[in-house]
């Protein structure tokens, strides 16, 4: 009777709960307040130092818990006091309790190990994003310099891999140039142009193309690497699909625009250029891939702010959101600017020409048309939507001055500021120069450094994830 009274004093007073919470996979311990699941929980989020905390738990805590089993039953005077059986009965249930205990504490590692590992696996994911958002940024700056140049048109034809070994003897030059001489451009614009002039501009071209195949690459590979490591999550899963199709998508869209430049026009005289409209939907298509690469890459690396949900917060958020879009919407104004060659016919600011607005701003019939036609028009509303963009942006950050605001979500208000006006400034400068390539190829770029800050702000100031 008194070894089964100590047996069930032993079985309901110390293991048995303990052995229930390590089948269960969590490591609760009786009379221990260190290992109650809601404040393993909550040392989950310390990291290490949650680590440290929880493996370090108090024996204070635990008055009558398993550790304080374990010296009872080494003492000497204990030892001394029990009949033979209940000590080697006690000595098999320390023994198994010890054992379970360490199981336990393997049990909270690789709980651990597993949240330290999709921490490290999110920064990896989210620094790859980035890198991609760059890649496409060095894409529009490259193309823009190459269109710039009037370097578009020198490759005729398309090939996914044929074409990536460039002409390297001197028949195979004469050869791809006798190809170009066969098209509107050579034969209106570049009738006098020597084979020199030829390379140079059919290597712009073939750099923004190569470019663009490693931007390609540099989505899809890592993109299969990390679906099959399992670093992906189902919401990133569709994410990185859509981008990945999304860049393939964009080459296909490039020659396509490519395409319109090559084909005869109905006026023998016209000057050859790509369409504006798959121009537009060329740049607009990679600055939509450029803002998902960045914001998908800002939300794995950058915390979120709690910030309150006051009418204030909930304004600047539509605000922000506001500006980015008119942002986003006039650096695509911009591509029917350059299609249109329409930076070299006012040449003059604030007034286009001597007018405040022009009188050859609604000549084309029907009136729509002339918002994507004609150039006066086009550059009417490239300044109209710049100048708007920086009245909003301005009169949004003396708003949220009143707030109290993460110094973080102050710095991107500054920044976006600041870019802004050097944005203006150098689209004035450019227009007032007759567009001289390195300073247009600037402006291009300040475009999308515009829209960087802009994001980043509506990254800041984002509605917490339920």
């Amino acid at each position: 009777m008194l070894l089964f009274s100590t047996l069930r004093s032993a079985l309901t007073q110390s293991w048995v709960p303990l052995l229930r919470s390590v089948n269960n996979g969590i490591p609760e311990i009786p009379h221990c307040n260190y290992f109650d699941n809601n404040f393993l929980k909550k040392l989950l989020h310390k990291g290490e130092e949650g680590k440290a905390e929880l493996l370090d738990c108090k024996t204070s805590a635990r008055p009558s818990g398993i550790s304080n089993l374990s010296e009872e039953w080494s003492g000497s005077e204990m030892q001394s006091r029990l009949p033979w059986s209940q000590l080697r009965w006690r000595h098999f249930v320390r023994k198994y309790i010890i054992q379970k205990r360490g199981q336990s504490n393997a049990v909270e590692e690789s709980y651990f190990s597993s949240r330290a590992t999709l921490r490290a696996t999110d920064r990896i994911v989210g620094r790859w994003l980035l890198v991609c958002s760059g890649m496409v940024a060095g894409a529009v700056i490259l193309g823009g310099v190459t269109r710039l140049t009037e370097s578009g048109l020198s490759m005729v034809d398309w090939h996914l891999v044929k074409e990536m070994k460039p002409p390297t003897t001197e028949n195979e030059w004469e050869e791809e140039f006798k190809k170009y001489q066969q098209f509107p451009e050579f034969k209106i614009l570049n009738h006098d142009m020597t084979l020199t002039e030829f390379k140079f501009i059919w290597y712009m071209e073939y750099s923004h193309r190569m470019w663009g195949r490693a931007v390609g690459l540099a989505y899809i590979l890592p993109a299969i690497y990390f679906w099959r490591k399992g670093w992906l999550n189902r919401s990133m899963k569709g994410g990185v699909l859509f981008l990945c199709s999304f860049v393939c998508f964009q080459g296909l869209l490039g020659w396509y625009m490519v395409k319109s430049g090559l084909e005869e026009k109905a006026d023998s005289y016209d000057i050859p250029r790509v369409s504006q409209y798959r121009l537009a939907a060329h740049l607009g298509s990679a600055l939509v891939l450029y803002c998902a690469s960045l914001w998908s890459g800002m939300s794995l690396l950058l915390p979120h702010h709690k910030l309150p949900e006051t009418h204030q917060v909930l304004k600047l958020r539509r605000f922000a959101r506001g500006t980015a879009g008119l942002v986003f919407f006039t650096a695509l104004s911009g591509a029917f600017v350059a299609g249109l060659d329409a930076g070299l016919v006012y040449n003059s600011f604030p007034k286009m020409g001597n007018h405040w607005i022009p009188e050859d701003l609604l000549t084309f019939s029907p009136v729509l048309k002339n918002v994507f036609e004609n150039p006066t028009t086009v550059q009417f509303d490239h300044r109209l939507l710049g100048i708007s963009s920086v009245v909003a942006i301005t009169v949004m950050y003396l708003f949220s001055r009143k707030i109290a605001l993460p110094r973080r979500t102050k710095k991107a208000l500054k920044y976006l500021l600041a870019v802004a006006y050097l944005q203006v400034t150098l689209g004035i400068s450019t227009l007032l120069l007759y567009v001289p390539t390195p300073l247009a190829a600037t402006h291009q770029s300040g475009s999308l450094a515009l829209l960087s800050m802009a994001l980043w702000l509506m990254h800041e100031i984002r509605r917490l994830p339920k």
